[in-house]
């Protein structure tokens, strides 16, 4: 089981936000039975919580509330089939090789090398001509399997650089967790020449990223962060899990919880929530909303999609992708009035 905000309005158009306000090296790879452990639990919540609450529901609402229980049964089912392909730490695509230059003529000396000067910039290999990378974070005692259907749509699209992140069901403080995604930001950026990094995050993987954000100095990297039904304020779900120490880490009374409401002035990531009335695993629903003073954030309210569905969601991937070419539109348009 998983436990586990858009630039300002002016950023995104407004059919957007009206359409979907009204629509609908990690620690160790996560253990083969570690989702079978949590599934019995998640599965006897879909099945009863939803039936009790759609007898209180007007019929729409009930309607809604019942289809969307049966769409997370299915990516459930789908989801442990294909856990397996996703529990080995995923290579990441080495850039690729510079072609050799040709020979000099025959009977020419070779020419001298030229050495670099050590204070002229550096050549970035694809900043500016490539969208930012996007790091995939998973949920709780998930693994980069959940993100097969997003990330082929992200590559469709014109994404180059697309990275799901494996962290281990074992890991048992979520501030660990962010400091192992700050080293991994580190060695993306140099890998791949961008200076900041775009990340995704489902459920406890939003919660992470936003730590890493905004108590680590993870602004100065991430320039956008999408959380996908991630507990922002704590989640009140399943008691009976939170032996584990980081589900008692996403209680709306934890100190990490805490942390996270404290000030985060000058805080440059732009956040993106999407949300979800019929997400079972937030307790409440809008626990997964970004309130926070100092945060630029954006809210997106996802009607008829489960907590499990957000990652593989059409119109969820539809909105994940505007919210980064928005992102990237803002950046070029400051970057022409600085210039002029």
């Amino acid at each position: 089981m998983q436990a586990l905000p858009f630039l300002s309005a002016p950023l995104l158009s407004a059919p957007f936000l009206a359409a979907h306000r009204l629509s609908a090296p990690f620690l160790s790879a996560p253990l083969l039975s570690a989702p079978l452990l949590s599934a019995p639990l998640l599965l006897a919540r879909l099945c009863t919580a939803p039936f009790q609450r759609a007898r209180r529901l007007p019929t729409r609402a009930s309607s809604l509330l019942l289809r969307s229980t049966v769409v997370e049964l299915a990516v459930l089912a789908g989801h442990l089939l294909l856990y397996p392909t996703g529990i080995s730490r995923e290579r990441p695509v080495p850039p690729p090789a510079p072609h050799p230059a040709a020979g000099p003529p025959e009977g020419h000396p070779a020419p001298e090398t030229v050495q670099p000067d050590p204070g002229a910039p550096s050549m970035l290999p694809t900043e500016g001509r490539a969208h930012p990378p996007v790091l995939l974070l998973h949920g709780f005692i998930d693994n980069r399997s959940v993100f097969l259907l997003l990330r082929r749509s992200l590559h469709r699209h014109g994404w180059r650089h697309v990275e799901a992140l494996n962290y281990s069901p074992l890991t048992c403080d979520l501030r660990k967790a962010a400091e192992l995604l700050s080293r991994h930001v580190e060695e993306v950026c140099a890998r791949t020449g961008h200076r900041r990094v775009d990340i995704v995050g489902h459920s406890l993987g939003g919660l992470i990223a936003r730590y890493y954000v905004q108590r680590l100095g993870g602004d100065a990297r991430v320039r956008t962060l999408i959380t996908l039904g991630t507990p922002h304020s704590g989640t009140g779900i399943a008691p009976l899990m939170s032996a584990h120490p980081i589900v008692r880490q996403m209680r709306p009374d934890s100190a990490v919880i805490t942390e996270l409401s404290f000030p985060a002035p000058h805080c440059r990531t732009h956040f993106v929530a999407f949300w979800s009335e019929e997400d079972r695993v937030m307790v409440p629903a809008t626990t997964a909303r970004i309130n926070h003073p100092d945060l630029h954030a954006d809210n997106v309210h996802v009607a008829g999609v489960g907590h499990l569905a957000l990652p593989v969601n059409g119109t969820v991937a539809a909105g994940i992708r505007e919210a980064l070419t928005s992102a990237e539109s803002a950046e070029g348009a400051a970057d022409v009035i600085s210039v002029a």
